[in-house]
């Protein structure tokens, strides 16, 4: 049996298939990035699905595509507690989640393919190999326009009272704003990125506002610059996109890639059944 995952650093969505490339489950559970979870946790996360824990000594093959897994000490944590979790595993194959995007979208195709959800990434793909303008460095520094970076600004904006009083007043009834309660999810619980993603799932139900609509497209015009002008590639170029930010919000990305004179292929809320098509072309016999 093999098992593919699509890893976020919120959620791993799994998909088990067998031999004749049916379907035998699927499951989710919490965000396995190394990055910001610690290993106790990462195991703990694993134990608690029913679905891993029932099947886990009949999986032959894993295929995981991840957040947070672009150096090699993050791939060692992940694939030992794999190892531990999946005891009769003959093979183990942990990446970062920029190829998984790759496989759900471009495939075999010359691409730019962009994540945007919890956290942010790119890549251009010349149908063999990944090239990245640079290593993900994480929510703190990087991942512009991604769920954690639309959080910050939120956040920052409300305390500074920057944001217009109608928005502050929802924004307000809608969270838990008091001071050492945010303090406490950014500086003492694992995935402070995903706790400040949380907050960008406010701007959905409140697109029309002015106020969020600049600072979406703010964030998208720092993306196109960054993640995918910087390649330097033809106009014509393929561009993919993966992820909840992308997907909601995708009037508003096309717009700005207007503006860029560029056009988006495709647009992908969840790459995992396009991961599984892949997996069953190309890897199940």
């Amino acid at each position: 049996m093999i098992l593919v995952a699509d890893g976020g650093s919120t959620k791993v969505d799994w998909v088990a298939i067998d031999n004749d490339k049916n379907e035998i489950f699927r499951t989710s559970t919490l965000g396995l990035n190394p990055n910001v979870v610690s290993s106790l946790e990462l195991q703990s996360r694993l134990e608690s699905s029913t679905e891993l824990k029932q099947y886990k000594d009949s999986i032959s093959e894993i295929y995981f595509y991840g957040a947070g897994l672009g150096t090699s000490s993050p791939i060692k944590i992940l694939t030992e507690i794999f190892e531990s979790f999946f005891k009769n595993t003959k093979k183990i194959t942990v990446e970062e989640d920029i190829l998984g995007a790759v496989y759900a979208s471009a495939k075999n195709e010359k691409a730019i393919v962009c994540i945007l959800g919890t956290g942010a990434n790119s890549c251009y793909y010349d149908g063999e190999t990944v090239e990245c303008i640079a290593p993900s460095l994480g929510y703190i520094i990087m991942d512009e326009a991604s769920g954690n970076y639309f959080g910050k600004r939120l956040v920052r904006d409300y305390f500074y009272k920057k944001m217009p009083a109608d928005i502050a007043a929802a924004f307000n009834d809608e969270f838990d704003l008091t001071p050492d309660v945010i303090k406490f999810n950014l500086y003492k619980v694992d995935n402070p990125n995903k706790y400040l993603a949380s907050f960008a799932k406010f701007m959905f139900n409140h697109q029309e506002n002015a106020y969020i609509r600049k600072l979406v497209m703010n964030g998208f015009k720092k993306f196109f610059l960054f993640h995918v002008l910087n390649y330097n590639k033809s106009k014509d170029t393929p561009i993919y996109f993966i992820g909840s930010i992308a997907y909601y919000f995708g009037d508003l990305l096309r717009e700005e890639a207007e503006k860029n004179d560029v056009q988006i292929t495709g647009i992908i809320a969840k790459p995992i059944d396009n991961l599984i098509e892949y997996h069953k072309e190309i890897l199940v016999s």
